[in-house]
């Protein structure tokens, strides 16, 4: 059964006369006649009964007028909703964002991308990486704003954005308040909170033993908000994204010798068709001006 089966019956139904029913589908009249005999065919019974000039619709006709009529509305719903997609019209767009990435530099492209992308319907998950993979291949994720220590696997494209700084943060009555930057000796014997979910961790923790650097870990958390608040109260220092910091109170210094940097980058599934949607975002991703 074919769609312009299913429209050419449904014409003559309406007006129970082939040759209008053709003109209406703007087809000939015996190639309308062919398609509602294949179809009659098909369906193991006639859909019309013709008597001298008249023409009915049958028992089998009359059903089918119903059922067929909610099949043609229904691809007809279907064909405007591909439109609307396909012309970015309330077109859908699932982006995955690394909990560590702030919205300092994000909220602002997402602004601008919104106000050239109107019509596009944006959804923002929160992944780590140990989701992350899964949430692309599976096709949940469109796309994914990351910032990992290392390369990807080569089943992802990368479009890198910008670089990062990874900075101490603390309170205003700290030491590190008087130094430019922070060496990375400076934190031996300083009470430390851990952010469970940071992409670093195992790279600074790696980073401190090969500098005989000891630090004293006191608390853990998966939530960035709850470190940065511990921080302010005078709990210890924490290791962080410069663009991650939230809390005006927070001061915040670079870590060096060495400095240690990310990539934030936009990820894709390799080979993946990519919709008109995250064409778009892809387009304006590239496109803006990230911070130097």
């Amino acid at each position: 059964m074919e769609f312009n089966q299913i429209r050419y019956f449904l014409a003559a139904s309406d007006s129970l006369n082939f040759t209008r029913a053709a003109e209406r589908c703007n087809v000939s009249q015996p190639a309308l006649t062919r398609a509602v005999q294949k179809l009659e065919d098909e369906l193991g019974g006639p859909l019309f009964r013709r008597e001298r000039n008249r023409t009915h619709l049958t028992d089998l006709g009359k059903v089918m007028r119903e059922h067929l009529g909610r099949v043609d509305a229904t691809s007809q719903d279907a064909l405007i909703a591909a439109r609307k997609v396909l012309n970015l019209d309330k077109a859908p767009l699932n982006v995955g964002i690394m909990c560590t990435i702030g919205p300092a530099q994000m909220v602002s492209f997402l602004s601008e991308f919104q106000l050239h992308q109107p019509g596009i319907e944006l959804s923002l998950h929160d992944v780590t990486p140990c989701t992350m993979t899964e949430s692309l291949l599976s096709g949940d994720l469109d796309c994914a704003l990351l910032g990992l220590p290392g390369p990807m696997h080569d089943r992802f494209d990368t479009i890198k954005l910008y670089d990062e700084r990874m900075v101490t943060i603390f309170p205003p009555d700290h030491r590190y308040a008087a130094m430019n930057a922070v060496p990375l000796k400076e934190l031996a014997g300083e009470n430390y909170l851990d952010r469970l979910n940071c992409e670093f961790r195992t790279t600074f923790f790696a980073l401190l033993a090969e500098h005989d650097v000891d630090i004293s870990v006191r608390y853990k958390s998966e939530r960035e908000d709850w470190i940065q608040n511990m921080v302010v109260q005078g709990m210890g220092i924490c290791l962080i994204p410069e663009y991650s910091i939230t809390m005006d109170k927070l001061r915040c210094r670079p870590v060096i010798d060495p400095e240690i940097t990310r990539h934030v980058e936009l990820v894709t599934v390799a080979g993946h068709r990519r919709s008109p949607a995250l064409q778009a975002f892809v387009k304006s991703a590239t496109t803006y001006t990230w911070p130097a």
